[in-house]
């Protein structure tokens, strides 16, 4: 049997991939990539298999994070002096990453119906939900980071869930 002493060690590194991959989540191009996400699973779903729109989703977002990628590179030209643009690129890319980290539970969740290992509907709407969770979990997990007490955590995870539900029914009227 371990000691609390034995144990210890473990705790920084845990609670620094645990930061690692809330950073991964938190940043803005990661709940943009959320609520875009969550809003192409919501208007792609009716007619579509969720091969379809698991296509449809990595496809969309793909092309958003080269859009991305590609705007940061044309702002670089404008700093005196202009970094390299293989530099600008890798910049870039780094940066808006977050927007294919943001793609991975939902697409991971449509392949799941997609593979026949859970119903198309169940895989779908466990796809569409998993959006508005990881907003809330980023809204109490962030609010928990900088030493928030719980009622302002919960403050944090209904405001965070809340304007991601009202970007992302903006978003599907829109499309």
């Amino acid at each position: 049997m371990a000691t609390d002493d034995e144990a210890a060690p473990a705790q920084p590194a845990q609670r620094r991939r645990r930061d690692r991959l809330l950073d991964a989540y938190s940043g803005e191009h990661a709940v943009y990539g959320l609520v875009l996400v969550t809003a192409l699973v919501a208007v792609g779903w009716e007619e579509d298999t969720d091969f379809e729109v698991l296509l449809f989703v990595i496809g969309t977002v793909v092309v958003f994070w080269l859009a991305h990628i590609y705007a940061a590179v044309v702002a670089s030209r404008a700093e005196h002096p202009a970094k390299p643009v293989a530099a600008a690129v890798r910049d870039g890319a780094r940066h808006s990453s977050g927007m294919l980290v943001a793609m991975l539970v939902p697409a991971a969740l449509l392949l799941l119906g997609t593979l026949g290992l859970v119903e198309e509907y169940t895989a779908y709407f466990l796809a569409l939900g998993s959006g508005i969770v990881l907003l809330a979990v980023i809204g109490y997990a962030n609010a928990a980071r900088n030493g928030s007490s719980w009622p302002w955590r919960i403050a944090g995870l209904l405001a965070t869930t809340l304007l991601g539900v009202l970007v992302i029914g903006l978003s599907i009227l829109a499309h």
